[in-house]
């Protein structure tokens, strides 16, 4: 944990990741867009663009993560860094989106890479999961466990 208590600390130094006000408005803001992506996604699916559905895919489960950050008063301006929170932080298995990761990193910068409608489908089919769990995650958070896990964020990036 010291590794990424490190890397937190930098971020947050530079300013990436800090402390904001807990906000509704942008927790459902950014849960419109992670479904505004998806249905993106299938789109693109089905009109035979895989790559460009990988990546909307990647996103959508990204901005539900933006989603539960600013719904416990959290701004990560890091993808790594918001990833690693959803396990150092929330405790929750962040192993869908570290794959979607991998994958969208793979299809949209290199070009030696196979993909079929399968595998696309498949991690269609992980990120609603994901994005199901985040959201519920997300909405059963209540006062004193925002304050809660502000505490564990401050220990964590300070």
């Amino acid at each position: 944990m010291s590794e990424r208590h490190d890397f937190y600390s930098k971020i947050h130094r530079q300013g990436h990741l800090r402390s904001v006000p807990p906000s509704m408005d942008m927790k459902r803001a950014y849960q419109r867009k992670s479904e505004s992506y998806i249905v993106s996604a299938r789109i693109l699916f089905e009109n035979g663009k895989l790559e460009e559905a990988v990546s909307m895919i990647y996103f959508s489960m990204f901005y539900m993560v933006l989603a539960l950050l600013f719904r416990t008063g959290i701004k990560c301006e890091n993808h790594s860094a918001a990833i690693y929170l959803l396990e150092d932080l929330y405790s929750l298995d962040n192993s869908a989106i570290i794959r979607a990761k991998s994958e969208r990193i793979d299809k949209q910068y290199y070009i030696d890479f196979s993909l079929n409608r399968e595998d696309v489908d498949e991690l269609m089919d992980s990120a609603d999961e994901f994005n199901a769990y985040i959201m519920d995650f997300t909405e059963r958070i209540k006062g004193r466990e925002v304050e809660r896990l502000r505490h564990k964020f401050q220990e964590l990036a300070n």
